[in-house]
């Protein structure tokens, strides 16, 4: 029987998160072809989300944050706290996204027949079920998608993402320089370096709605000084953490362009057409 570490980092969304974990332990094959283990970083809920888990699911690991992790942060707390212990996967999750009873169950034969290799799961969104939310992309950020075979990405979101041991001996875990975004994209670059190939599994695995509010720091209607703060702030885009990822991906000189052109968005929002982490 497979052993998989299922990782989350929740803040203050305690109704998704008791849904996201009920969805979890009723997955089909659960204790038969896989066991699950959950790590779960509270962020500073201040909603009662540890008080609510632990008396829903007295199995799962809470690890405590103080509001300062944020998303990655709370992934590599989590992950930190697991690898303390032997897992033959471990599994990125999402709060806010809801798996399919099946989905575990398929992403470990897929896992199975495309080995040593990291796998992503696509989401679509919740009441209409017709559009791809997250998921894998290539080069150009368009979603990639397939519902019968396997489909090489370049780009992953953290959503659902099945990370094989192995995986995890070559690469480690998130980098923690990143505190909110871009841990997902990174890890996925990473691997590929490696010579670890990401793709998209079959198919759908999951609901979650898609983000799709305006950012704070690049919004035309907001004043200058409060897109300023959101812009250096942890869920913005902090200049020095993007100019890290750039250089790390991408070289001194994309790094540099980046870190200029993104100041000249924040001060001029109207310019800004797409979100780009390339």
């Amino acid at each position: 029987m497979k052993k998989i570490a299922a990782l989350l980092t929740v803040y203050n969304r305690k109704d998704k998160t008791v849904q996201c974990l009920q969805n979890l332990f009723s997955q089909e094959g659960i204790n038969v072809i896989y066991s699950i283990d959950v790590y779960l970083t509270d962020d500073g809920c201040s909603d009662g989300t540890s008080e609510t888990v632990i008396g829903l699911f007295p199995d799962v690991n809470i690890i405590k944050g103080d509001g300062s992790l944020f998303w990655n942060r709370g992934m590599f707390s989590a992950w930190k706290k697991a690898a303390e212990k032997s897992f033959d996967y471990f599994l990125w999750l999402n709060d806010d996204t809801f798996l399919y009873s099946d989905s575990i169950v398929r992403l470990v034969k897929c896992s199975q027949d495309y080995p040593n290799i990291i796998l992503v799961g696509s989401t679509c969104d919740i009441s209409t079920k017709s559009s791809i939310t997250y998921g894998g992309m290539d080069k150009h950020k368009n979603m990639i998608y397939d519902k019968k075979e396997p489909k090489p990405c370049y780009y992953m979101h953290g959503n659902i993402v099945l990370i094989p041991n192995y995986v995890y001996e070559k690469v480690g875990m998130n980098d923690p320089k990143y505190r909110h975004s871009l841990g997902d994209h990174d890890y996925g670059l990473m691997a590929q370096k490696l010579g670890i190939n990401v793709y998209v599994a079959p198919g759908l695995y999951g609901e979650c709605d898609r983000h799709e509010s305006i950012s704070t720091w690049k919004n035309p209607n907001v004043d200058l000084r409060t897109r300023w703060k959101a812009f250096f702030s942890p869920t913005g885009r902090n200049p020095f953490e993007f100019f890290y990822y750039r250089k790390k991906h991408f070289g001194v000189i994309p790094a540099c362009k980046s870190f200029i052109t993104n100041f000249i968005h924040v001060l001029f929002p109207s310019l800004w057409k797409h979100d780009d982490y390339r």
